[in-house]
This record gives C-alpha cells, structure tokens and sequence, in this order.
C-alpha cells in the first residue's frame, strides 16, 4: 500500500468533527477507556485459550436462561398468521393494555384504566430512554441509585440534565438516603429513579420506604419512576408495586418488563403504568420515537400476563438456585443472605488470596477468578466492592444445578480467596 493510501486510510473521516458532545464529540471511537463488560469478554476469551478443557462456571449472566412457556409461544404461532396483526402497533393494542390492567389488580390491588393509565413500551429499557425526554431540560437532575441500571441517567444527560447519585450501602440496608440530599439538588430534581427487587443487590423496599418516597416527591416537588423489572422474582414475601402505596398513583409511573418474570427475554415487552398525565406524555415521545411492538408480540405477552403459573414457576426455580449459590458461597468464606429478590446475589468482593495476590477493586477479584478459576461474576465498585452472581446459569435439571454447585465449591476452595 502506497503511503499516500496509508494516510488517506489513517485521516479521521469529515464527520470526525460532528460528533455530539454527549457521546464524545472529536473524541468519539477514540477513547482507551475499556468498559467493564468488555474487560470481562475478554478475560473469559483469555481462560478458554488457556484452559480449553475447562468449563467456564458463568454466574455472570443477567438474562433468563429458559424459553418463554410453551403456552405463550403457542399463542405467538397462532396470531402471528393472521392478517390484522401485521401493521403498526403505535401506542399498542388494547388485548395487552387489559391483560396488563388485570394483572396489576390480581396481584397488586391496583386498580388502572387500560386506555389512560398504561402504555406498552418495546421492553423496558426504552421507557427508560424516553421518559427523561418527558421532563428533563437543561441543568434539570435525575436522582439514581448506584450502583443500578444507567440508561435513565444517560439520556438526563443527553438532554443537558444532571445525575446525582444515591449510593447503596448495607448500613441503609441497601436503600438510598433521601434525608442525606442537598436542597439545592431538591430544588433541580425533576425524576427519581427506584428499582425494587434492587439490581443488583438483591433488596426488597418496606412499605414505609415507599411511603416515604411518595410525601418527599409532593413536599419536593419530582416525579417517581420505578423500575419493577424483578417484581414477580421477590422472595421474603408477596410481590410489592410501588403503585400500592398511598398517593403513588399521583406521584409517578411504574415500568415492568415481561423478561425476567416470565422469561420473554429477547421478546422486548413491557409496559408502563400510573399516573395518566405521565402515561401520556410517554406515548406521544414514544409516538415519536418508535412505531409499537408487533402486534402478535402484544398478544402472546398478553396471555402470558394472565396466567399466573408461568412466574409462579420461574420464580420458585430461581429462589431453589439461590438457596443453593448461598449455601455454597457461605461454606467458601463469603458474607452472603437469601436476598429479598431478583435472580442476583450481591456479594462482598474477596480481598485477596492466602497466597498472597490482592484486589484493590471488585474488578481485579472478577479477572483473577475468570481467569485463574474459570467462575465468571459482574464486579460492582459503585458503593464498595461488591461481586454479582446471577443465577441464570444453563443447567436443564436440578441434578444438573447440583453438580455445578459441586464443581463451583471445588473451584471456589481451591481459590483460597481471603475478605
């Protein structure tokens, strides 16, 4: 190659300069910054090239590793032939709004007009893109608990807005200090982003958070937004919305997803529910922004709403393996409890090892364990430093779920990791 084509391939293209500033203007594709995730892609390319005969243990997966049920995928075969359901969705079809309505009365006692008060969203990661749209303006703020989903936070700062961040610390019980934020920051918040069951660390709210939560967005004046994604996986009791509480329904919106209770991942379903105000300005952003989920989707997410066996089962699936992971982490020198939800146990992070290595950060105890020991978690060093392990490994039976759980000890004593 010539070296005038050498130069002509190594000039950043015109549009180099055009970048947004909000994903790095000049700068973008040019930060050496490695991601957290990728660091672990890569550790876990680096123990197979040097252990190919080795399994890789990986608790770090956050996704259901079942297909949605037999019955839901039934239905999708049925509808997704029928000629009226080929068109855009828009807003959604009224089948899936209802479907949502009934379920929140039955499992809940929340009483929603499906017409006003729900809106389907393409999973629920996109109603958390959206909805800052519906109130943030520049020098606005968005309240965040971390460690925890970031999207919401993103795109406050895509509009210009501000993330102060509540951290998660096991003193609180893992719930965010509200008494401890600054006035001037009151005075600026327009959302507050709340996600329970908590991922990742496993906390269920009591009732007088909640409450708690409703009188501070009237006294303050912000809206609420509940991200109930692991509400169906709650383990130290009945499922809990937010939109049970007192006055919540005047105060903010609920989203859940159809993912991890009812292991429609990948099949991008949720919806969002509360306030009708607040319901409608998320659809017409939305209106503006996609054209609805396919209507066979809505329909087969629809049955699936009404039946109440699917995340029964999922659920007591999820709680057997956690009672296990705990068993075993336990027996290995970790400080770990049941957690009141979510398929996650959050963890403190080993300090080191008895022969000698130290972790400065949960990050270098994840690398040292997928490499060394073949055991993938998530590495949080948000608000200290935690390790997630999820439960969602592949194991079609539960004896198959005891072996792991066999080789997993066996690999976590070898490790001789220290706290």
């Amino acid at each position: 190659m010539s070296t005038a084509s050498s130069e002509s391939v190594a000039a950043d293209p015109y549009f180099q300069e055009l970048f947004a500033d909000r994903i790095g203007g000049n700068k973008y594709g040019k930060d050496t910054e490695i991601y957290k995730f990728e660091k672990i892609k890569r550790a876990k390319r680096k123990a197979l090239a040097d252990h190919p005969d080795r399994k890789l243990l990986d608790f770090g997966i956050g996704e259901n590793d079942s297909m949605a049920d037999s019955a839901v995928r039934e239905v999708m075969r049925q509808e997704i032939d029928k000629t009226e359901n080929r068109g855009y969705a828009d807003n959604g079809v009224g089948e899936y709004k209802e479907a949502a309505a009934r379920f929140m009365q039955r499992n809940f006692g929340v009483e929603l007009d499906p017409a006003s008060q729900i809106n389907h969203c393409i999973g629920s990661k996109p109603a958390y893109a959206m909805l800052p749209a519906v109130f943030i303006n520049p020098g606005d703020v968005t309240l965040m608990t971390v460690p925890g989903y970031p999207v919401a936070g993103t795109h406050t700062r895509y509009y210009g807005g501000d993330v102060f961040k509540l951290p998660l610390l096991p003193e609180n019980g893992f719930l965010p200090d509200l008494d401890a934020v600054p006035d001037d920051i009151y005075r600026r918040a327009k959302l507050l982003v709340i996600n329970y069951p908590n991922s990742p660390t496993g906390r269920t709210a009591p009732p007088e958070f909640f409450e708690k939560v409703v009188r501070l967005a009237k006294e303050k004046q912000f809206v609420v937004v509940h991200d109930a994604a692991h509400i169906l996986l709650t383990f130290d009791g009945p499922p809990r919305s937010f939109l049970q509480t007192p006055g919540a329904m005047d105060v903010g919106v609920e989203v859940h997803s159809m993912s991890k209770g009812y292991d429609m991942i990948g099949w991008r379903m949720g919806f969002v529910a509360g306030h009708p105000r607040i319901v409608s300005a998320f659809a017409d952003v939305k209106d503006n922004s996609d054209s609805g989920q396919f209507i066979a989707t809505q329909k087969a997410a629809a049955a699936a709403l009404d039946d109440d066996s699917i995340p029964q089962r999922i659920r007591e699936k999820y709680r057997r393996r956690m009672e296990k992971l705990v068993a075993v982490l336990k027996d290995c020198g970790f400080e770990c409890e049941m957690p009141g939800g979510t398929y996650f146990l959050y963890t403190k992070a080993p300090t080191g090892t008895e022969s000698g290595e130290t972790f400065a950060k949960a990050e270098d105890a994840t690398r040292h364990l997928i490499e060394q020991f073949g055991i993938v978690t998530v590495p949080w060093d948000d608000a200290g430093s935690y390790l997630r392990f999820s439960v969602t490994y592949v194991a079609e039976t539960e004896a198959d779920e005891d072996t792991l759980m066999q080789e997993t000890k066996r690999r976590l004593s070898d490790a001789a990791l220290v706290f």
